[in-house]
């Protein structure tokens, strides 16, 4: 199952992994021993690559209690635990839960293996794309920028690990809208990583899909589409076409559309977009909430205001909710409401 499940091919890696925690269960107990643990982790953890998430958590949680009774709460496997289970917290938009789980993981990693080793490394860059999806920009930069040293130290210039903070520092540049900064980091991780894994792997997908939105935020269009295209193709093989990663290309690609007024070609997308998010998530996280408020733009430039607050009001509810009312998502799509009610008193309601 663990061969399977590094090659991607989930299907085939879940019932070996549910049939090894059964034996484990039948002959150890099913919440006393490590190796019981070592099998729900393992498999938590391909439930989780799969995007089943509800399922993951549980499984996750207990795991942790096992761990944390047998070896106690600063244990390296405990640790690992911690970073997981925050990782599919962040994933589900349950950010103020995550940030003390990457916490606490990070205190012990750094406690049992010292500042410098890789595995703080991979801690201090996820606790940072959390701290970037909350809006602190500031603290998020630090930590990846001591993520790529520490990367860049151990591992070499040309590794996968630095194309990932490499990857990530341009994020967020992007989020902060250093578009023309972030472009360049963009390109060589992406270039690292083909030239590593091969033109069809899934972190090439991310690498494609990022600097695709980069381009798209310049307006270098027909850079971006291509791009946006390919990264969907080899998401929609790799991890097949209900997946939270295909929804983010969905929505990419259809925001593409938009911003060169393929109003038509945009709107399935979305819609496809909308319902992969809703079965994974649920109807309140963030993902959702973000294709809410870009249906909503091209419902108003389509001049369906009605329809376009509607889903406008949807998406400022969420993000308060989960990020909070002066983050800047929210803001953004608060913003992006009072000017269509300003459009609506000009326009009188609805136009055909």
């Amino acid at each position: 199952a663990l061969v399977l499940h590094d090659q991607d091919k989930y299907t085939e890696a879940e019932p070996l992994y549910r049939r090894a925690l059964k034996i484990r269960e039948q002959q150890l107990g099913s919440d006393e021993h490590l190796d019981v643990a070592t099998s729900i982790n393992n498999l938590a953890g391909l439930l989780k690559a799969q995007g089943k998430y509800a399922e993951a958590e549980p499984l996750y949680r207990r795991a942790l209690k096992i761990r944390k009774q047998q070896l106690g709460g600063e244990h390296l496997d405990v640790a690992i635990i911690f970073h997981s289970l925050a990782f599919l917290l962040k994933t589900k938009g349950r950010y103020s839960e995550a940030e003390p789980l990457y916490r606490r993981a990070l205190k012990i990693r750094e406690q049992q293996l010292g500042s410098e080793h890789s595995d703080v490394a991979t801690t201090l860059n996820n606790l940072a794309k959390l701290l970037r999806v909350q809006g602190k920009y500031k603290q998020a930069g630090s930590l990846l920028q001591r993520a790529l040293q520490i990367f860049q130290h151990k591992r070499g210039p040309e590794h996968s690990d630095v194309a990932m903070v490499l990857n990530n520092l341009a994020g967020l540049l992007q989020a902060e809208g250093k578009f023309c900064e972030a472009e360049p980091l963009h390109r060589q991780a992406l270039q690292i990583r083909e030239e590593k894994f091969g033109p069809e792997h899934y972190t090439v997908a991310i690498s494609l899909n990022d600097l695709a939105r980069s381009l798209q935020f310049q307006s270098k269009f027909y850079e971006a589409e291509p791009l946006h295209r390919r990264a969907l193709q080899i998401r929609e093989e790799k991890f097949g076409p209900g997946h939270p990663y295909v929804a983010q290309s969905l929505n990419n690609l259809a925001k593409l559309f938009q911003d060169q007024g393929k109003y038509r070609e945009a709107e399935p997308l979305y819609k496809k977009a909308l319902k992969i998010d809703e079965q994974v998530f649920g109807p309140a996280h963030p993902y959702v909430a973000t294709v809410l408020s870009n249906l909503a733009e091209l419902r108003q430039k389509q001049g369906k205001e009605a329809e376009a607050e509607s889903f406008y009001r949807r998406a400022v509810h969420i993000f308060e909710s989960a990020l909070g009312p002066s983050h800047p998502n929210t803001n953004t799509v608060r913003k992006s409401l009072t000017e269509l009610h300003e459009q609506m008193k000009g326009s009188g309601g609805d136009r055909e």
